[in-house]
């Protein structure tokens, strides 16, 4: 699939662009630089008649990204929610692809409930409305359980949704692939593996089974937080194309005059909802990745209410631990210790200089603080920062991917709400709070502790283990190992040793 028919593909995304009037004005907002904004549109308008015409009646970046399909319309999700790059007029214009997509019928959801569920729709629900919410991968209807009474959200597919991402996915890896042979200097940034992350995120978001799943395990991460909930599962109404959950009443989180009107405190609720996600990205582990407004309300006691759960972000300990030390430099403007995390990681080449890097992430660090954050310009921040990491040859880290895209999101839902909020003074208590419980004397003999299990388990195998690694070596010589696997070796096991006398101490410490 993946061969030069998507060249038309992605010619017919200028085209689209160039007709609709939505490439002058995406690159007017994000304030691209000229010659990138004339080159653009030059290549594009001799073909603008190939692209979609899309709706007449929509604002032209709408009206594009709607007719483009699923995945362009994820993009214009992301932008929805940065009025910061892209300004508020867009950002506002956006907003309609969150939740408010052209639907398909009822009759069509019905039958696809039907064919789901084994049952006529009837028999299982009263009162089964129109749509009351369209995105790009599925709309929502409300409805009224026929047994209990209780008003449910019933969650149903697209017609033909899987075709038309894998159509996207497959010219994305197209692009992927002539960007990286085009231009070597991209390959740092891994765009081949950016799409298979991203592709892996999306077909998982198709079977409405795993979200089921991953609304159940955030329920029981997040039970205990103050001001948050989800509506709960109706499993036995749930399956691969169709998902039903509990109705939740609430403002829009979008809706800056009806939240005010209700009486609720934006500045706090922008303060709540950058403070629980970074609690469940370090505390957990494992947070909802497409935190945008359309995937928010707030509930009339004022708890913010997630649904929409076909996106969740997972990082291990370690990744979080590291994560969260780059966070704590950041709020502590120790940029040294910033460099030196990320040198520890890996995130950088170990050949680079470690006091230039820090001074390079002072020059990124510094304009934030003590600033007005309304003054802030993030594009001229990212773009910074890109330089940096293009400077010092980082490589991209796809399991970072869907956490940075998400901080993304959720930086600009906080700002919509209060545009004058201060991130970082907002992280600053939960991020302290994760590196006491982390990396504090609790957190090491709790790591001591789990080591020393994983050895006791093989414990009774290590001599055989042993035995027939010494009869391999003896066997064949093995050959002078190049100079990193020299240095993965001396590392593994100053890795092991180190582990070794840490268990002993723990112990004769317990002893």
């Amino acid at each position: 699939m993946r061969g030069p028919h998507n060249i038309l593909r992605l010619v017919r995304t200028g085209a689209t662009m160039e007709r609709t009037g939505a490439m002058g004005l995406i690159m007017e907002a994000m304030d691209a630089p000229p010659l990138v904004r004339g080159t653009l549109r030059f290549l594009a308008w001799p073909f603008q008649w190939l692209g979609y015409r899309g709706d007449p009646g929509a604002p032209p970046a709408v009206r594009a990204l709607s007719a483009l399909g699923p995945a362009y319309i994820k993009f214009g999700q992301i932008l929805s929610t940065r009025p910061d790059l892209v300004g508020d007029d867009l950002a506002t214009e956006l907003r309609v692809l969150q939740d408010k997509l052209p639907p398909f019928d009822v009759e069509t959801a019905k039958d696809s409930i039907e064919s789901e569920l084994s049952a006529p729709v009837d028999a299982m629900f009263d009162d089964f409305s129109a749509p009351v919410a369209a995105a790009s991968i599925a709309q929502v209807h409300k409805a009224r359980l026929r047994d209990t009474g209780d008003d449910v959200a019933v969650k149903v597919l697209r017609p033909g949704i899987e075709r038309a991402f894998r159509k996207d996915i497959d010219a994305f890896y197209f692009a992927a692939k002539m960007v990286e042979f085009l231009s070597p200097a991209s390959r740092r940034l891994r765009p081949t593996d950016v799409i298979a992350h991203f592709e892996g995120v999306v077909m998982g978001e198709l079977d409405l089974r795993l979200e089921a799943a991953s609304a159940s395990e955030f329920a029981a991460n997040t039970e205990g937080d103050e001001g948050f909930g989800l509506p709960d599962v109706k499993w036995h109404l749930s399956s691969r194309r169709v998902m039903t959950m509990g109705w939740v009443d609430g403002t829009p989180l979008g809706d800056n005059a009806a939240l005010d009107a209700a009486g609720h405190d934006r500045a706090a609720l922008g303060e709540r909802v950058l403070q629980l996600f970074l609690s469940h990205a370090l505390r957990d582990g494992y947070f909802h990745a497409d935190m945008h407004q359309g995937n928010l309300k707030v509930a009339p006691n004022g708890d913010i209410v997630a649904y929409d759960f076909g996106i969740m972000g997972h990082i291990d300990e370690y990744t979080r631990q590291v994560y969260a030390e780059i966070l704590y430099g950041f709020i502590k403007r120790d940029y040294r210790r910033v460099a030196e995390v990320h040198f520890e990681a890996g995130y950088v080449p170990a050949d680079r200089d470690v006091d230039e890097f820090a001074r390079a992430l002072r020059a990124v660090g510094e304009p934030i603080f003590g600033m007005d954050a309304s003054r802030i310009s993030m594009g001229s921040l990212l773009s910074y920062l890109f330089e940096v990491t293009e400077r010092f040859g980082m490589e991209t880290r796809t399991e970072l991917i869907l956490l940075q895209r998400t901080m993304v999101v959720v930086e600009g839902v906080a700002r919509s709400l209060n545009p004058q909020i201060n991130i970082w003074q907002v992280a600053k208590p939960v991020v302290e709070d994760y590196i006491r419980a982390s990396i504090g004397p609790k957190a090491v003999a709790k790591h001591l502790g789990r080591t020393a299990q994983v050895i006791a388990r093989f414990g009774p195998r290590l001599p055989q283990m042993v035995e027939a690694a010494l009869v391999r070596q003896s066997a064949e010589p093995a050959p002078t190992p190049p100079r990193r696997k020299r240095r993965d070796i001396v590392l593994a096991g100053g890795v092991g040793a180190g582990a070794g006398a840490a268990i002993a101490l723990l112990v004769s410490w317990l002893v």
